[in-house]
């Protein structure tokens, strides 16, 4: 996966990052852009470590790396691949301002596919 996440940086000028508190070294989780041949559309994803959770981190980080990527790239979507259990992730995407498409193609067919849209 690491190997992944430094690729991402290198062919497509983005990738994943990891994010913490600004007066703390702890890593909270990890937010990215992906592309690349298992992703149909530039995804914005993110993951919390389990002591993160429900704290606002993850809605904090994936804002601005939305917000980075639409910026930087002249994206005008970016979409969020969801398992459909994961009701934490779904809550964040709807948050975000995203929309649940289920037209758009996903790497896998169980999951879930949320629209965020340029504003």
């Amino acid at each position: 996966m690491f190997c992944h996440d430094v690729a991402q940086w290198e062919l497509f000028g983005h990738g994943a990052l990891m994010f913490h508190l600004k007066d703390k070294s702890d890593c909270l989780g990890q937010v990215a852009i992906n592309a690349g041949p298992l992703f149909p559309e530039h995804e914005l994803g993110w993951l919390v470590y389990p002591h993160a959770e429900g704290k606002g981190y993850a809605g904090e980080a994936a804002a601005a790396m939305r917000d980075w990527a639409f910026n930087t790239f002249g994206l005008k979507t970016l979409v969020s691949y969801i398992d459909p259990d994961n009701q934490r992730s779904i809550r964040l995407a709807e948050r975000l301002g995203a929309m649940r498409d289920d037209a758009a193609d996903r790497p896998a067919p169980e999951d879930l596919v949320y629209r965020h849209i340029r504003p």
